[in-house]
């Protein structure tokens, strides 16, 4: 009976993993419209968001402006944060748009490459992020969502994760500027 279950509890733990891998862009193929990362991001954007630790508590709100430029299948994307707190920080990605439709993405606070894929009005980007916490850098998993609504809105959900386990979500409005 012990074994039983004990292999039980492994099976229950192994299946509660693949459920945390989330759906496939691909489930998001037949809606529009379509998102383009390069079409949209290129030029001017603005986004409000929050994050939220997993019991749901807002513990950071920000406004981020962002600069796109684009030259052939590259996206470089320019990312100014202002915290609720006055705090600011900077990225800058670099997109890289694939053979295969996918991209690769890098930026200075990201271990190796990100992997990003649309379908339809979506798009999954995952990354590992380098995230300064009181003086100590940790290495978090980043699985970003991205939701075209129409021409100049996005919705964006990104949950940051540690050996597997939700520290929390970050949710952004994006809003073309023009």
């Amino acid at each position: 009976m012990k074994k039983l279950l004990s292999r039980l509890a492994t099976i229950a733990a192994l299946s509660s993993l693949g459920a945390c891998a989330g759906p496939d862009v691909t489930h998001y193929a037949a809606n529009t419209p379509v998102f383009d990362p390069a079409q949209y991001f290129a030029g001017k954007t603005e986004a409000w968001g929050m994050f939220q630790k997993r019991s749901g508590e807002v513990i950071k709100r920000m406004h981020v402006e962002m600069t796109g430029t684009v030259k052939g299948n590259q996206l470089v994307l320019e990312e100014h944060f202002t915290n609720d707190d006055g705090s600011k920080q900077d990225r800058t990605w670099t997109l890289v748009r694939q053979p295969d439709g996918s991209w690769i993405g890098t930026a200075g606070d990201v271990i190796g490459q990100g992997i990003g894929r649309a379908a339809g009005n979506a798009f999954n980007l995952r990354y590992t992020l380098l995230l300064p916490v009181d003086g100590k850098t940790y290495e978090v998993q980043m699985d970003d969502w991205i939701f075209q609504s129409d021409a100049d809105t996005l919705l964006n959900r990104t949950t940051m994760s540690k050996f597997g386990v939700e520290l929390g979500q970050a949710t952004l409005f994006f809003r073309k500027t023009h």
